[in-house]
């Protein structure tokens, strides 16, 4: 990836972090204030904005900021819907065809170069310029990640990472303490410690952990990981955390025309993953897809549970057990975690763009970024929204420092990778991942012959 956009990101991280724990935060912009220039509709009359996203978790803070809009702009309505993953882009791309997509919606990184390239959202620079809005204010330099040749899709709406959530009960028992945890080793040949406390958190029906020889794995009663499934094309909470401590990227520039899948070195990563799902010490694809990787650690399945920032209050509200958060293992070169964020875009075939611009202006506002950190469900891209979520986490006694860490850390993260032909890549890349995991084909024969289909993309 591009260290230097990479790093570049996270001093920036560090400098406002330091500079807000001094209580010399830099002076923040005023809130955009929605509605004054936006077009007035008929007399009496009032627009309805149709605004989508995904996250449950996210959609009573996004109901207070569209709340607090419409006090300030009664001439227009924000109506939000929110779906399922899988059912939510889905519908956004039938609705697109159809016309019937909303004016606004939540996208994110890993689709909305393609929406972008068929003409099918709003460049809204114009608008950013126009209205004089402050990209400064937002983390690092999210808001670059959503301009491409001139053109912007999107204001940065919050930031993530991934950590370890454990089970305070399974780790005790077996155990392992959390300085084990946070200090816990890995690499693909060996597996180091890290590999070492899967084995010895994974408990079979009779009580035998994986150190054992008489453990089964065909009769598991406690795996020592649970990831959430095969993770597609960029394994963001599954695998991209481990492969990345090796040097290993997905491509190596934003919006590259080539991509990594045939490197030993991730080769090396994904096999080791299925043959710990084989040992019986990581939760079997089958299993996992058909539970959930979330609501089977939340069940009490698993000692451990990689999974990002955004799912820290689905932890909080459905573990059925005191949990913790804890770092990252360390690689051959650190620890690393995807640094990714998302963003709310205008579809182009709007029938009310200067209304679904108020509202995207006030979404990304300080103003909502404030509201939305108060209900600790994601770190907002914007400082005082990061110290309100820290705040509100820290009340409901919960530790989410190995999130914020992992962004502070130098070298800590790298960004997500943006490249065109995203649907084609998952279609190319979820198939093959999914035979992997499951031990119907090894990782060094399937995945140099998907990299070449994906490469060929570019051709």
């Amino acid at each position: 990836m591009n260290r230097h956009l990479s790093l570049a990101l996270v001093w920036l991280l560090v400098i406002s972090l330091l500079l807000s724990a001094c209580g010399g935060a830099p002076a923040e912009s005023p809130a955009p204030a929605p509605g004054p220039d936006a077009a007035a509709p008929a007399a009496g009359q009032t627009v309805t904005i149709n605004y989508w996203l995904w996250d449950a978790n996210q959609l009573p803070a996004y109901q207070k900021c569209a709340d607090d809009f419409m006090a300030a702009n009664p001439n227009i309505k924000v109506v939000i819907t929110q779906s399922g993953w899988g059912d939510y882009w889905n519908n956004v791309q039938t609705g697109m065809v159809a016309g019937t997509a909303p004016d606004v919606f939540t996208n994110h990184l890993a689709k909305y170069p393609e929406f972008a390239s068929k003409g099918q959202l709003v460049d809204i620079q114009p608008q950013v310029e126009a209205d004089g809005v402050d990209l400064s204010v937002y983390i690092g330099q999210l808001a670059d990640l959503w301009a491409r040749d001139g053109k912007r899709y999107g204001l940065p709406k919050d930031w993530d990472t991934i950590a370890i959530v454990y089970n305070k009960d399974a780790v005790a028992a077996a155990g392992v303490t959390e300085e084990e945890l946070n200090n816990a080793t890995w690499d693909p040949q060996t597996g180091g410690t890290f590999g070492e406390l899967l084995a010895k958190l994974s408990v079979d029906e009779n009580g035998n952990n994986g150190l054992s020889p008489d453990f089964n794995p065909a009769r598991v009663k406690q795996y020592g990981l649970i990831i959430n499934g095969a993770g597609e094309a960029y394994g963001q909470t599954e695998w991209s955390w481990l492969a990345a401590t090796t040097g290993w990227r997905h491509i190596d520039e934003l919006y590259a025309t080539k991509y990594n899948f045939d490197d030993p070195r991730f080769i090396a990563t994904i096999q080791w993953l299925a043959d710990m799902m084989k040992q019986g010490y990581v939760m079997p694809l089958e299993q996992v897809t058909s539970l959930g990787g979330a609501a089977a650690f939340n069940s009490g399945l698993g000692a451990l549970h990689s999974n990002g920032s955004w799912m820290i209050g689905e932890f909080a509200n459905n573990a059925t057990f005191p949990f913790g958060f804890a770092r990252l293992p360390i690689g051959p070169e650190g620890r690393k975690s995807m640094f990714n964020g998302l963003a709310d875009s205008i579809w182009v075939g709007t029938k009310h763009p200067n209304e679904a611009w108020q509202w995207v202006k006030y979404a990304a506002s300080k103003a909502c970024a404030d509201t939305v950190g108060e209900f600790g469900v994601v770190f907002p891209a914007q400082q005082s929204g990061v110290d309100k979520a820290v705040a509100a986490y820290q009340a409901r006694g919960i530790d989410v420092s190995a999130f914020t860490l992992q962004a502070l850390e130098p070298g800590g993260t790298f960004l997500f990778p943006i490249t065109d032909h995203a649907s084609e890549i998952t279609a190319i890349m979820s198939p093959v991942m999914q035979s992997i995991f499951l031990g119907q084909v090894d990782a060094a024969t399937a995945l140099p012959q998907a990299n070449a289909q994906i490469n060929a993309l570019f051709q």
